[in-house]
């Protein structure tokens, strides 16, 4: 961009010695600045990134996964990335992790899905399913805490290793902080399994049943 800007200038600088001038001081080429501002809407900032093309993916993605559900949820659930069946239908959690957290929020919290929001740190598949890298999370991550900022949850359930990282920093093992809660800016963060390692492990689903309890609790006191 810099070689360009200065071919351009020495360009102009041809055409007006041309013309007779000696010296100018006229604005020869002006750089559009870009406007990086994220729109203050869900409808608005899910259309700006179906449109993204900031990183790789785009380049394999079938549909952009933005996410779901009630857009002033109390509870919003982060996972890691959309798999196949997501990147297909353009909508988080709809495989079979999808299925049993699905029934985890009916079961334990008592809510439908339609009462919480639903999203990942990453709105495209990874390929062949990999952990996201540092540089697609944080080339994503300005979508989630906008996400977060519009629709203003009281608790966050970090679904993952991944997502708890990324919403907190911490690269602390899952099993040693499942459960635990983070006060971060002014919402509560609760780490817990990804229903992804559940049904790879389904003697965890105990643990995550005790996670939810206490989500479960934190939302009464919250709605006092």
């Amino acid at each position: 961009m810099k070689n360009l800007k200065n071919a351009l200038l020495l360009k102009q600088l041809y055409q007006l010695k041309q013309f007779g001038y000696s010296y100018t001081s006229a604005n020869i080429y002006k750089e559009d600045t870009q406007d990086f501002t994220l729109p203050n809407t869900l409808e608005s900032l899910a259309k700006q990134a179906a449109q993204c093309h900031l990183c790789e993916l785009s380049k394999t993605r079938t549909k952009v996964v933005f996410g779901e559900g009630n857009p002033h949820a109390a509870i919003l659930f982060v996972g890691e990335a959309p798999g196949v069946t997501e990147d297909t239908t353009g909508k988080p959690f709809v495989g079979r992790a999808g299925e049993l957290l699905t029934k985890m929020i009916e079961n334990v919290l008592g809510l439908s899905r339609n009462e919480v929001y639903i999203t990942n740190i990453l709105k495209c598949r990874p390929f062949n399913n990999e952990i996201p890298t540092p540089e697609q999370a944080h080339t994503c991550q300005p979508y989630l805490l906008k996400q977060i900022e519009l629709i203003k949850p009281k608790l966050i359930v970090a679904l993952g290793a991944t997502a708890y990282h990324y919403l907190t920093g911490d690269d602390t093992d899952i099993s040693k902080v499942r459960g635990t809660i983070h006060q971060q800016n002014n919402y509560t963060i609760i780490p817990t399994y990804h229903p992804s390692y559940l049904l790879r492990n389904p003697s965890a689903k105990k643990e995550v049943y005790v996670d939810l309890l206490k989500v479960k609790e934190l939302m009464q006191t919250v709605a006092q």
